[in-house]
């Protein structure tokens, strides 16, 4: 806060980017990986919220009848 008034400019930050070569072999493979990840985690998902609907049911079922 005191720097600006005694003339102190901010430098802008030196980025140094490392170089990346582009390898097909490696991103078809990264590629698949994603892809099979995503794929898995579907079922899951509807699996666990068909039992919280069973769930559900059963607790407004028991509710009811008493």
């Amino acid at each position: 806060m005191i720097k600006p008034m005694f003339g102190h400019r901010p430098k802008p930050k030196k980025f140094n980017m490392p170089l990346r070569y582009y390898n097909p072999e490696k991103e078809e493979k990264r590629k698949r990986k994603i892809s099979i990840k995503m794929r898995r985690k579907r079922p899951k998902q509807g699996a666990q919220v068909f039992i919280y609907a069973i769930g559900l049911a059963i607790v407004v079922w028991v509710i009811s009848v008493l």
